[in-house]
């Protein structure tokens, strides 16, 4: 009895019909900032006789992909590459009490979010003893630079200057105990930067200034490669 084996399907019709997915365009994504408006903001170490005082207005915008809602943002964008962008998250918490019948909503600043253009993707960076409240982010290039508070009950707070995609801080410097009664507020001045060489001044509002020199050529992430999970 002779058997009887299909033809084989000749490698070129094979090509044909897969072409389609193998030389199809990549998608471009739409990455858009909304439109801004204001939101109630009371900062979280106000209390019950200060709170009405203490309260102001947050501005919050929408980041959208595609026309779609991913996160909501606070200030302005910082441009690290011409594809690639830093903004502020903007939060919104439940802050119901156990037994409140009533839902009770608050806006608070976030973390920092890297953004890229084409892909579309956000990723949360982990800035290194950054403190919501505290840390007034100032970027240059990939550098971001600010007060932070280092140790498990805040015990100290740092000159903090961090790079994407490094391991650790460029700069890690103690200016004092933290809390500290009776603080200026802010309790530092934003970031002063300078290139040639590239410096950056920072000072507590009722301190001196220091000055780091910073050597190093860009370290950010490179594009679809994935973020350690050391890096901020």
């Amino acid at each position: 009895m002779q058997t009887l084996r299909s033809a084989p399907v000749p490698l070129l019709m094979l090509l044909f019909a897969a072409s389609p997915f193998l030389f199809a365009a990549p998608k471009v994504h739409t990455v858009t900032l909304g439109a801004t408006r204001k939101v109630p903001f009371t900062p979280p170490d106000a209390t019950p006789a200060t709170q009405a005082s203490d309260s102001s207005m947050l501005k919050v915008r929408p980041l959208l992909v595609d026309d779609r809602l991913k996160e909501w943002t606070t200030g302005d964008l910082h441009e690290i590459t011409d594809r690639s962008f830093t903004i502020r998250r903007a939060l919104r918490l439940n802050d119901t009490l156990p037994g409140e019948a009533a839902a009770h909503w608050v806006w608070q600043p976030g973390p920092w979010l890297l953004v890229d253009r084409t892909t579309g993707h956000i990723t949360a960076l982990h800035l290194p003893d950054f403190d919501p409240m505290l840390s007034d982010v100032v970027w240059y290039r990939d550098y971001a630079a600010y007060c932070g508070t280092t140790g498990t009950t805040r015990q100290s707070l740092a000159a903090v200057v961090t790079q994407l995609g490094a391991r650790r801080p460029v700069v890690q410097k103690s200016l004092g105990p933290w809390p500290q009664p009776g603080h200026l507020a802010p309790v530092c001045q934003p970031a002063r930067w300078q290139r040639a060489p590239v410096r950056v001044t920072l000072q507590l509002t009722a301190g001196e200034p220091v000055t780091f020199d910073l050597l190093g050529a860009a370290s950010i992430i490179e594009d679809n490669e994935p973020a350690d999970s050391d890096s901020p």
